[in-house]
């Protein structure tokens, strides 16, 4: 009872509670996916400048050779998911419906797919701050929980807003998605390596992992595993979304909040989340590329969901038949169900931040009527952030956007979705804002 007591007091104001369902993939050990006969690459897979192709149509590459170099610093290389032959490099689908440069790699199927491999490994304990944050962006890791931001330019603290502690981020407290819980039972090595690695490149003394309370497994697997002189530890906080997010979770281990429009390296704090520090833990030391990643793949009408590591880069098609999609018509899903994007093809690849598929029956997904707002306060009281969504809803209708931004704080919400899902009118209170940031980021540019 002390424990549940304890529990109770690592939360943040607001937020909703949702129903969870991983019980379907949360106990499934994490299999490895056949290698689709077609793998589609990306060059725009991070935040920032889009990484340049190195190889042409016809060229024969190695799985684990880089196949795209880094424009500059705010970018990260890409490396070939498979062995096999460059078929294209050529314009493709995207999962928002418009188009984008890509690498079409034909898989070897014959091949032993074998990783390209260095003879030395990295002893990064020997390396300095800057070799080490080098070698962290020449993986081509990015930020895993979604963002996709690269994790090198995250690693470099600047020397007036120094790091004391680092949160590591296992909430994971969308529906549905499992992986960063399978990883965290799975993978404990390759975490608290990478969790090492991210504290020397930070210069940051202590860190924190936190989890909800609905993962108890992995604080009794973790635990033993954690350095005895306590500059890592692990913590467990109340099961509600949005639990993960950056300001939520700050508030919820240390009590810090981090300003409107700040960030939180500016409250001495640097988060990533663990699926993000496990493959830096993995691919640093073995001087690799990221080439591949665990997916959550489930939802309705599927006969084999499950955790799923899959090469970057495989169709949804081929993913869903190996699932057992059995279903007709469906919504797809790439994340979660609150902050994920629907997916206009199948035939749209997998990329470094796609942490989950998602199919949802059509009947569970049928739009329903917009009406108008009746001021009953619900997504005031859900908010996490303490913004005023029915307003900025109301603005939005009247494409009032540069009132939202400045007098409303518009730029504060990071889309969470808790306001969209308890409003009992339907009002699709986030895209609103999405289309309202994008005028408004098109008005700054225009203004210079």
């Amino acid at each position: 009872m002390n424990l549940l007591k304890l529990f109770r007091k690592k939360t943040f104001p607001h937020g909703i509670h949702l129903e969870e369902y991983k019980d379907e993939t949360n106990a499934k050990i994490t299999r490895r996916l056949p290698f689709a006969p077609e793998i589609i690459v990306p060059l725009a897979q991070n935040i920032g400048r889009p990484a340049k192709a190195i190889v042409f149509k016809g060229q024969h590459i190695t799985r684990g050779e880089v196949i795209a170099e880094a424009d500059g610093f705010m970018s990260v290389p890409i490396h070939a998911p498979v062995t096999g032959v460059i078929k294209a490099i050529d314009l493709v689908k995207t999962a928002e419906g418009g188009k984008q440069s890509a690498i079409i790699i034909t898989t070897s199927l014959n091949s032993g797919q074998h990783v390209l491999t260095t003879e030395s490994t990295i002893d990064y304990q020997q390396l300095s701050r800057e070799d080490l944050i080098k070698a962290v962006q020449e993986t081509g890791i990015v930020g895993l929980g979604g963002a996709a931001f690269p994790s090198h330019v995250k690693m470099t603290a600047s020397e007036d807003t120094p790091i004391h502690t680092l949160l590591v981020n296992g909430c994971e407290c969308e529906p549905f998605l499992t992986t960063d819980h399978r990883l965290m039972l799975e993978r404990v090595d390759q975490l608290i390596c990478g969790i090492h690695i991210a504290m020397k490149c930070l210069d940051a003394p202590k860190a924190i992992i936190g989890i909800e309370d609905n993962k108890l497994d992995v604080l009794q697997e973790i635990k033993p595993h954690l350095p005895s002189d306590g500059s890592i530890t692990i913590e467990a906080v109340v099961t509600k979304y949005p639990q993960g997010a950056q300001k939520m979770l700050a508030y919820s281990l240390l009590g810090v909040e981090i300003p409107s429009g700040g960030r939180s390296s500016a409250a001495g704090l640097a988060i990533f989340n663990v699926a993000t520090l496990a493959k830096i833990g993995l691919l640093v030391p073995a001087k690799q590329g990221y080439i591949e990643r665990i997916i959550t793949i489930t939802g309705d009408n599927l006969t084999n969901p499950g955790n799923y590591l899959a090469p970057i880069g495989t169709p949804l098609r081929f993913l869903l038949d190996h699932a057992g999609f059995t279903g007709g018509e469906a919504s797809l899903v790439l994340g979660g169900p609150m902050m994920g994007m629907p997916a206009r093809s199948l035939d749209v690849p997998i990329t470094k931040a796609t942490g989950a598929v998602l199919v949802l029956d059509e009947r569970l997904t049928k739009h329903t009527d917009i009406l108008p707002c009746i001021k009953c306060t619900q997504c005031l009281q859900a908010c996490p952030i303490n913004l005023n969504p029915s307003e900025l809803g109301l603005l939005a209708a009247k494409r009032r956007y540069q009132e939202m931004e400045e007098t409303y704080h518009l730029n504060d919400c990071f889309e969470c979705g808790c306001c969209s899902y308890v409003c009992p009118s339907n009002i699709p209170l986030v895209q609103y804002f999405r289309i309202a940031k994008t005028l408004n980021r098109e008005r700054h540019l225009q203004d210079g």
